[in-house]
Formats: C-alpha cells, structure tokens, sequence
C-alpha cells in the first residue's frame, strides 16, 4: 500500500507518495528523512538513511517529471522535476540508473526555486 508523503524543499510544499516496492516501502519505514538539497540541473537529491537496497526491478535510466527515484551509489532520495545535464532532448535522464519508489502528486514547477543546500523534509503526510 502507498505511503502519502509531504515534501518540504526551503519555501515549496509538494506531496506525493511512496509505492509499495521494496525500496519504497524501506524509505517508508525511515520517515521522517532530511537533507540539503543538491541540485542537478532540474533533480533535487540527498543522502538518506541507509536502507541498503541495490537496483530492483524498477530501476530506470530514463525518468519522467514528478518521479521520485532512490540512487543506490549515493544512498540518494532523488526527486525529477525537469532535464539534467545528462538528458537528451525531451527526456529526464538520471546520473545513472535509479529505482523508482514514487511520484510527486502535486505542482512540481516551484521546485526550479528550490536553491542549493536548502533544507529539505519528506514526512508523512
């Protein structure tokens, strides 16, 4: 079952939810998790607590707006809102291949104003 999630990036509210996936369902259980935001180009990413998960079955090296990934390399929550700098032309490409745990549900487009090293919050919602 879904776990419905509240992401707080410096001044932008955005909900969104955890699915039922191994990976999803272990980040679940760590919530609340917090963090500075790192920015690559439109993807917002930070250490979270190790949930010790490698690539799964939902693994993606291709993303779409509002997904919100785990990077196992970097123990990284990672959340799309837009192109990074490894994207082609009308694709959201990730660093390297990342498990998909969720989506956001709400408006993602103030995340663009979300600065680096801003604190940022997921917790229930």
């Amino acid at each position: 079952m879904p776990t419905d999630i509240r992401l707080i990036a410096g001044d932008v509210r955005v909900e969104g939810y955890l699915d039922d996936s191994p990976t999803g369902r272990a980040l679940a259980e760590a919530l609340p998790f917090r963090g500075r935001a790192a920015l690559w180009g439109e993807e917002i990413y930070f250490p979270v607590p190790p949930v010790a998960r490698d690539l799964d079955d939902t693994a993606r090296t291709v993303v779409e707006v509002g997904d919100l990934g785990y990077w196992p390399p970097g123990q990284a929550f990672c959340i799309f809102f837009g192109p990074t700098p490894g994207s082609r032309p009308g694709e959201i490409r990730p660093a390297s291949a990342v498990n998909l745990v969720g989506r956001l549900t709400g408006e993602v487009g103030g995340l663009t104003q979300v600065p680096e090293g801003a604190p940022v919050r997921v917790e229930r919602a």
